[in-house]
């Protein structure tokens, strides 16, 4: 096992930290952790077929170098398939067992296969990307604080607008919670894919940063991705109150003398 194996394996630790704090926001009521654990797997095996489907996307579209293309990777390419493979790891796993019982169960599944997928997904960049340990810490950091926590926020989204047609027969339901999370994540690495172009055009401000890192280019994706989480929060936020008032109201015990 190579040295560099070895510290990209430290690339699913932001994703484990990631399930934890979703479990937090579900502590009133806890998923069982089998469940959890079979949909964060599909979601982590859902990333070969991501990358077939990627391959095959990937020449049908646009010359490399230019703004469309940019957004034909960032959506077509990228988006599209990764969140539609979050909503199928939740579908085949979770969707039809009894546990999933609330609203709030949408946010948890969906989160967890968007972690599972990230985790994967963040282990293969640092094998794959770096050629130096300045590189592994700057990409670790940068997909620590912004990839991962989208795919989290991405797939919780999905989750939630998919329950909340189910229970409540309202909002835009699993197609449209599926849209929202496409054009977030779509939005998120378009901003990215078009840094390179936007340089090669001579917009060298793109390129400022600080310590090697590219400050300036990293601040729409950082943007895209509080929006995110903090939909993704306000989400949470609905569903728990509205799981809590379903709940039969709590039997008061008189005592007798």
């Amino acid at each position: 096992m190579t040295a560099q194996f070895q510290l990209a394996l430290f690339g699913a630790l932001p994703a484990i930290v990631a399930m934890a704090y979703v479990d937090r926001l579900d502590a009133k009521r806890p998923e069982p952790r089998r469940t959890l654990r079979l949909v964060a797997l599909v979601g982590a095996l859902s990333g070969i077929v991501v990358s077939i489907v990627g391959a095959v996307l990937r020449p049908l579209g646009p010359e490399s170098g230019t703004y469309f293309a940019a957004f034909y990777d960032a959506f077509i390419v990228a988006a599209g398939p990764e969140e539609l493979a979050k909503l199928v790891a939740m579908l085949v796993v979770a969707w039809r067992r009894p546990e999933f019982d609330e609203r709030m169960d949408g946010i948890v599944y969906g989160a967890r296969a968007g972690l599972g997928f990230a985790l994967v997904e963040n282990v293969v960049y640092l094998i794959v990307v770096p050629h130096s340990l300045a590189e592994f810490v700057s990409l670790f950091v940068a997909r620590a604080l912004l990839a991962v926590p989208g795919h989290m926020a991405w797939g919780a989204i999905l989750g939630y607008f998919a329950a909340r047609r189910r229970f409540d027969g309202t909002g835009p339901g699993m197609l449209g919670g599926l849209a929202l999370a496409i054009l977030l994540h779509g939005l998120y690495d378009a901003s990215l894919f078009a840094v390179p172009v936007a340089i090669a055009h001579g917009h060298t401000t793109w390129a400022l940063g600080l310590y090697g890192v590219p400050v300036v280019a990293y601040l729409p994706p950082l943007l895209a991705i509080v929006a995110s989480v903090l939909t993704m929060r306000a989400c949470a936020a609905k569903a728990v109150a509205a799981d809590d008032a379903d709940l039969p109201p709590p039997t008061r015990v008189t005592s007798q003398t």
